[in-house]
């Protein structure tokens, strides 16, 4: 498990409780991922950007820890349990640690950054008024599949079949199974499941894809997968296979293209919220908040890699082009 602990101030630290302070006696915020901290420091910067904005600048008033569960979910008990034993004035955590996260606590305030439905998955009771001690921001990734599905499909419109990567403890993986496949259908595509639970079925899944026929990867939602995302990018060029991603981080890795919400947004978003809470909000009457921008990204020098032609139309719709 790593650890990285960073302190923040501004002044007014006397006010919080003593239970609440870290060493320097500020508020301490737990922030906890599911993954390794590789390739996700961009969010940590959009966590402090979204506490700055609302007054909590770096070096004056409140300590922020950053822990990584480094993809070993057994591990997150132990890290929130001595988190809440301290206890620490907020946790911030993504789909996994937020849901480890609820069920070890009723008490210290949670705020999520994810790409599930918290309703569906009973982090809260209602996205207007979410009760108890949770809410956050949804970037709803799962609503966004089949749209993501058609863009891959106009990309490669000669693919008739599709491998779909999917990790089997991610909350998003039962939307994903459950949405795509009317979505390929539609388009007359075949699909082939592949379900990972480790960074060593990987490979071995990408491989299985080509070999029964995949034309194209459309790789799934969740944090472990995000965090594979230099490994899924060597090797869809390895075998020459266009990939289908959320975020945009991985087409600037060389990826082929992404379709979703801009992840570091929902953090900064976050962090606003974590500040409202350190100035007396309960989390109960936070709405939680929802992603409504999307971008699609296309990253033109992966697609000449790969002998693909993007059609003008679909360069037209691109947020960003990545030469």
């Amino acid at each position: 498990m790593r650890r990285r602990d960073f302190i923040v101030a501004l002044g007014g630290a006397a006010a919080w409780p003593i239970a609440a302070r870290g060493q320097q006696g500020l508020p301490v915020v737990g922030y906890v991922r599911s993954t390794t901290a590789a390739g996700f420091t961009n969010l940590e910067a959009a966590l402090r950007l979204g506490l700055k904005e609302a007054g909590f600048v770096e070096g004056q008033n409140v300590a922020v820890e950053f822990h990584y569960a480094d993809n070993r979910t057994d591990r997150l008990s132990a890290l929130l349990t001595d988190l809440i034993r301290r206890p620490v004035a907020v946790i911030v955590a993504n789909q996994i640690a937020a849901l480890a996260a609820k069920a070890a606590t009723t008490t210290v305030p949670i705020v999520f950054a994810i790409g599930g439905d918290p309703l569906r998955d009973g982090l809260v009771a209602s996205l207007n008024r979410p009760g108890g001690n949770v809410t956050g921001v949804s970037f709803l990734t799962t609503t966004l599949t089949a749209k993501r599905l058609e863009l891959l499909h106009q990309l490669v419109a000669k693919a008739t079949t599709i491998a779909v990567l999917v990790h089997r403890n991610s909350p998003q993986a039962d939307a994903e199974r459950s949405d795509l496949p009317a979505a390929a259908q539609a388009m007359g595509l075949r699909l082939l499941v592949l379900d990972v639970g480790s960074a060593s079925d990987i490979e071995a899944a990408v491989a299985s894809a080509v070999q029964s026929g995949a034309g194209a990867l459309f790789v799934g939602g969740g944090g472990f997968l995000n965090s594979q995302r230099d490994r899924l990018v060597a090797l869809a060029a390895r075998y020459t296979l266009p990939a289908s991603f959320i975020v945009r981080e991985t087409v600037v890795a060389g990826g082929l293209m992404s379709y979703g919400p801009g992840q570091a947004d929902a953090y900064r978003r976050a962090g606003g919220y974590v500040a409202r809470i350190l100035k007396g909000e309960k989390p109960a009457e936070l709405p939680v908040m929802q992603s409504t921008g999307f971008e699609f990204v296309l990253n033109v020098k992966t697609a000449k890699a790969l002998g693909l032609a993007i059609p003008d139309r679909i360069l037209a719709l691109a947020d960003e082009v990545i030469e």
